[in-house]
Formats: structure tokens, C-alpha cells, sequence
């Protein structure tokens, strides 16, 4: 129950109009406020954990002056977080007439639903989809098997509905269902800034990090797809929220001549986006991680600075040899003070850390790709798509002339942090890149860790496949590629089935 001392104003857009609500607590979700607030039921609650998408909304923001859509999930997403924000539910597609979206028409058309329970969630996906891509032009198989894959369908089959996604652009968008952009972006710009102490969202770093030093209790979120599930998995309650995701200086991407640097606000679909533009050959991976909407809402940032063992940014990450700035406000001196250290320097054990109380990580620093270097990064896990990894394993190797000159290796789902598999790579530097070396360095990489059996994998499955992957990696490196799922596209799954 909401009190004066724990909640205040939320305000954002629905149908170009502003929406006020008083009293709502700091760790309301958002699902939780369209359908309890608002009655807007057609969103639904499946697995309240962003793994089902039938929860998916839309949300819109002004940068630069355009409108940028990002269909995200309203379970684990707090309601203050899309404080001015415009918000499109299920219910907004249609037109005042009656007259269908193009999303949800084609879905109809295409016969992409039957029970319904997952089909807001579809048709928000694919409303976004369509946004992002002028009116669903020019999407093809694989573009909507990669958008759709944090929705899940358990009745239908996936084929009609990514039938439904190549279609919706060819058909008529109904004046009564198109998006004003110019009218939304000047009402955005209506909206007074929210007031209030329980839910902070400071929109510039000193202002945050003073926030921080004033508040070093409140619970940090920035982009909240893991705080969401201590929500609604661990009814955890916190009466204080500090919000980064506002942070102007920490949601860019800046590129230096040896490093980009990566703020903790960046979306993990930007923040990837950033990788892949460097390293094209992380695509894969990067549409791995999660599902779209939990990728258009949690952070980079939030994704290291969580620690979690299984995380999969982390070993990437590591093995690219990253290292993070923390930063905080010194009072005595009126200024931002920062230190650096190497990613994997930053944990002491399970999801602890060395930051101290005040202080918060503000950027991630990725040195650019050299020549020689060969990077891989493998995701094992039940699922292809959406899915937590058992292992994540990646290597980055220089090999000239023969001779391992360079190799940094990170691995996650084995230990109780992110780690780096030190001994192997000692294993590794200054050999031939010989099969015999790799033998060699894989029964060092299988007694560099002892992972635990938990219900994902058992310890000596995790350990045998630690090996394995190494062993795939010298196979690619000579040549062998049919072994790799990439080499698999959707035709190619579809031809199969």
C-alpha cells in the first residue's frame, strides 16, 4: 500500500495525451500500474521475469528531436522509470474506428494466434519492429526471428507469426493508427521533470553522484532486468531508488584511438551494437544475450556492476581486456573523483564488489581490435535463444608466426564471479599453436575452475565442456566451420523441420 513517505507522481504519454498518477511507490513495476492503475489488461503477466514477453509494452523518447521506439518488458521494468516517456499498450494500436494496426492485422491474416494469452505481447514486438524500420519495410526471416525472440508462444508455432512480421509492410497503415512523431515529441518536451526523493533520476553525473553520497542506502538500478526479478521472484521492498539511466553523460558511446568507452546508462542494444561495429563477428552473441526488450532495457553498465556469475557480458568483456572507471563525489575538493581497474579486479566474491558505498561505475573502457587478433566468444545453454548460459566462454588469441604471442580468456557459470582463466592462458603464451598445445592448455582450462552442479548443468558437465570449447575454437582456427550454429540461418532451420 502506497503512503505519502514512500511514493510520488509518476507522468508519461498514452495516445499523445499526459497521464498523472499520485502515490506510486518507488518499486511498483510497471505491468503492475497499467493493470492495476489503469486497467489496461491486454498486457499481460506470464513469467514475471522478462523471459515470456507477453508483458511487452512500447516505449518512445525524444533524442535529438526524433522519436526512438524500444519494446521492452513491463514486469520487471519499474513504473518510474518511463517517467517522460511515451508508452503505447495494446489497446493504443487501434484506431478510435476500430480499424486495425498493421501489427495486429497481419497476425490476424497470418493466423499467428490462438489461445491469445501471448499475442499482446507478439503484437507489440511487432509494433515496434515496425516503427523501427519505416512502416515494416525491408524485414526479412532473420531480422524478425532476432526481434521476436524474447516472446515466447506455446501453442501456435513461431512460423505464422514471423509470417505476420514480413507482412505487415505491405499492408495499409489506417489514418486513425499512425503516430503523430512531431505532436508526441513536442508533448514530451511538455512534461515538468519528477519531483520527489524515493524514485531519483538525476540527468547529469554530478548531480548523481552526489545522489549517491547523499543516499548510500537507496537500491541502484540501471535498467532494473535483475532488481525486477528481486521484485516480483523475492517481493523485496526498497523505499529509496537511484535511477542512472537518465544520466546524460553516461548513455553515450565514445570512441578514443585505442578504447571506446561505454556508459553505464547505455542499453545493452547500443552497447552491443558498439562491440559488433568493431567486431562484426560478436552479431550472434550479442542477439544471445537475453531477449530484445530485456536488451532495450538493462545496461551494460547494470550488467557488470551486478557481478552475476552467469552474466554474459562479463567474459567477453574480459577477454577483450575491459577495465571500468567508479566514480564519486569529493565533497572536500567539490569534484568528481574516478579510479580504474581491470573488469575482473572489480568483484571479491558472489555479486560483492570493491566499490565503496558512494561510489557507482560509470563507464566500461574496450580497447579496439588489433591486426592478428582472433576472438571468440561461446553461449551454451538449454535454449538457443533467451536463455541463461551454463558456460560462457571466451578467448582472444594473437598467434604470429606460429607462436601464441597473445591470450586472454574470460569465463562465466564457473565460479562465483566472472573470471579469468590465468593459467591457461600461461598455458598458451609463448607455445606453437600446435594441437598438442591445445591438448595441453585444455587440461589446465578443465583445473582452473570448480564450478558447482546447480540446475542448469552439473560441475563436471560445466568442466568437460570448458575443455571442449577450447578444442572447438583450435578447430575453427583451422579451418573447420560446419561445426558452428552460425553457419545455420532460419531457412536453413526451416528446410530441416
Amino acid at each position: 500500500m502506497s503512503t505519502p513517505t514512500s511514493a510520488q507522481t509518476l507522468t508519461f504519454l498514452r495516445r499523445g495525451q499526459p497521464v498523472t498518477l499520485h502515490n506510486v511507490a518507488p518499486d511498483r513495476t510497471l505491468l503492475e500500474v497499467l493493470r492495476e492503475d489503469l486497467h489496461c489488461t491486454g498486457t499481460k503477466e506470464g513469467c514475471g521475469e522478462g523471459d515470456c514477453g507477453a508483458c511487452t509494452v512500447v516505449l518512445g523518447e525524444a533524442v535529438n528531436g526524433q522519436l526512438q521506439y524500444k519494446a521492452i518488458n513491463s514486469c520487471i521494468r519499474l513504473a518510474h522509470s518511463v517517467d517522460g516517456l511515451a508508452l503505447w499498450t495494446v489497446e493504443d494500436l487501434a484506431s478510435e474506428t476500430g480499424e486495425q494496426h498493421p501489427a495486429q492485422e497481419a497476425m490476424v491474416q497470418c493466423h499467428g494466434s490462438q489461445c491469445g494469452f501471448c499475442t499482446p505481447g507478439f503484437v507489440m514486438s511487432l509494433f515496434g519492429m515496425y516503427q523501427n524500420t519505416q512502416g515494416g519495410q525491408g524485414i526479412d526471416r532473420a531480422q524478425a526471428q532476432a526481434d521476436l525472440s524474447g516472446n515466447l508462444c506455446r501453442c501456435t508455432g513461431y512460423r505464422p507469426i514471423l509470417d505476420a512480421a514480413q507482412q505487415m509492410g505491405s499492408l495499409p497503415l489506417p489514418a486513425g493508427c499512425a503516430v503523430n512523431e512531431a505532436a508526441t515529441v513536442a508533448a514530451l518536451k511538455q512534461i515538468a521533470p519528477a519531483r520527489g526523493t524515493r524514485y531519483l533520476r538525476p540527468k547529469n553525473l554530478a548531480a548523481l553522484l552526489q545522489a549517491r553520497a547523499a543516499h548510500p542506502k537507496a537500491q541502484v538500478v540501471a535498467g532494473c532486468t535483475d532488481v525486477g526479478l528481486w521484485v516480483t521472484k523475492m517481493h523485496k521492498r526498497f523505499a529509496q531508488v537511484l535511477d542512472v539511466t537518465a544520466t546524460r553523460e553516461l548513455r553515450r558511446v565514445e570512441t578514443y584511438p585505442h578504447h571506446i568507452a561505454i556508459g553505464a546508462a547505455v542499453t545493452l542494444t547500443d552497447a552491443y551494437a558498439a562491440l559488433v561495429a568493431e567486431r562484426p563477428q560478436l552479431k550472434t552473441f550479442a542477439q544471445r544475450f537475453a531477449g530484445l526488450p530485456v536488451r532495450n532495457s538493462g545496461t551494460l553498465g547494470g550488467n557488470v556492476a551486478n557481478g552475476s556469475p552467469i552474466g554474459d557480458s562479463m567474459p567477453l568483456l574480459i577477454a577483450l581486456g575491459a577495465s571500468v572507471v567508479l566514480m564519486r563525489w569529493d565533497a572536500r575538493r567539490g569534484a568528481i573523483a574516478h579510479r580504474e581497474l581491470r573488469l575482473e579486479d572489480l568483484y571479491t566474491g558472489y555479486r560483492t564488489h570493491v566499490m565503496r558505498p558512494d561510489e557507482l561505475l560509470a563507464w566500461i573502457k574496450v580497447p579496439r581490435p588489433t591486426a592478428g587478433q582472433t576472438l571468440r566468444v561461446y553461449k551454451i545453454s538449454k535454449r538457443f535463444d533467451d536463455d541463461i548460459s551454463s558456460v560462457c566462454l571466451a578467448i582472444q588469441l594473437t598467434v604470429e608466426d606460429g607462436v601464441v604471442k597473445a591470450a586472454s580468456i574470460g569465463a562465466g557459470g564457473v565460479a562465483a564471479t566472472p573470471v579469468r582463466a590465468r593459467q591457461t592462458e600461461a598455458a598458451l603464451l609463448g607455445q606453437p599453436w600446435t594441437a598438442d598445445t591445445v591438448m595441453a592448455a585444455v587440461a589446465t582450462l578443465r583445473a582452473d575452475f570448480q564450478p558447482i552442479s546447480d540446475m542448469r548443468a552439473s560441475a563436471h558437465y560445466r568442466q568437460t565442456v570448458l575443455g571442449n570449447l577450447l578444442q572447438r575454437f583450435w578447430l575453427e582456427s583451422q579451418g573447420l566451420q560446419h561445426i558452428n550454429l552460425e553457419s545455420l540461418t532460419p531457412s536453413t532451420l526451416e528446410a530441416l523441420a
